[in-house]
């Protein structure tokens, strides 16, 4: 071949790319346009087999997949039928139209209903829960917020241990009558029962009538024992401030009984010292009699 045919050989044939080119000591560097990184960029890309940038794609998605893994601590177990668990008081109290219904309808099957239902004096769910070894069973009261049931909602308040304050965060109102809501608390129900504040429709977004900032503030000046913000029509959070009242409990109990446990233990001390100090003394009586 001349050289214009070997030209023309080498410009149609695709085995004779820039890159080929580039290692020919006889090129010239100056008749090249592709810059360095670029080179270095498809260099690298080719160095790495296809199989093998499979395989990258696949582990990267995996990783990514565990991170968004959360195990959970706790088992809830829907169809318990034994008898060794602790049983627990909790109500939900809050005014008319707040959705306490809807709240726990969402929490405990996962189910709602759009449309308002009043609840009629109140309604009545258990929920078992499973958590460090410990199976609790949760007495859910929900009860209705029309004054007509006040005389019937009074009797759930006795014994409760865990109260649901509820108000909807697009009804300022609803915030406002928190106040008398944890007078009927304090007044009806254990001076020692937990509370959580809710606010209920957080989805409602664009008809907010009362700030997160606000429910926080109010939690915290009352020491309840946690503040949320839920869903009961999207289910955010729902299930989570069920469970989080569970550990609540669990925790409670445990450092009751482990005072419980002090006391007895000096309580046997106690006794102990006594039947001492009783048989000291009686040894001292034999002692001296002959």
């Amino acid at each position: 071949m001349n050289n214009e045919e070997d030209e023309n050989y080498m410009n149609s044939n695709p085995l004779y790319s820039k890159n080929n080119l580039l290692q020919d000591p006889n090129q010239s560097s100056e008749s090249l346009s592709i810059s360095e990184s670029d080179l270095l960029s498809k260099q690298h890309t080719l160095n790495i087999p296809n199989q093998e940038k499979m395989n990258i794609s696949i582990n990267n998605n995996k990783e990514n997949q565990e991170n968004q893994v959360i195990e959970k601590d706790y088992e809830i177990l829907a169809d318990y039928k034994g008898n060794d668990y602790l049983s627990f008081k909790l109500i939900l109290i809050g005014d008319v139209s707040v959705g306490k219904s809807s709240l726990i309808n969402r929490a405990i099957k996962n189910t709602f209903q759009s449309g308002y239902s009043p609840t009629l004096g109140f309604d009545y769910f258990n929920y078992y829960i499973k958590i460090n070894d410990k199976i609790l069973k949760l007495q859910i009261w929900d009860t209705g917020g029309q004054e007509i049931y006040q005389s019937i909602v009074n009797n759930f308040y006795r014994n409760s241990s865990f109260a649901f304050m509820v108000y909807a965060i697009d009804n300022k109102e609803s915030f406002e009558h928190i106040d008398n809501w944890l007078k009927e608390i304090k007044y009806k129900s254990s001076p020692d029962i937990k509370i959580f504040l809710v606010g209920n429709k957080c989805d409602l977004t664009e008809e907010r009538k009362v700030t997160s900032e606000e429910g926080k503030t109010y939690c915290k000046n009352y020491e309840f024992a946690g503040f949320y913000e839920v869903s009961a029509k999207t289910g955010e959070r729902a299930e989570e401030i069920l469970v989080n009242a569970a550990k609540v409990l669990l925790n409670d109990f445990s450092d009751y009984q482990s005072v419980k446990n002090n006391k007895n233990d000096e309580i046997i001390n106690e006794n102990d010292d006594n039947i001492s100090a009783r048989s000291r003394k009686e040894n001292d009586s034999h002692s001296k009699c002959c």
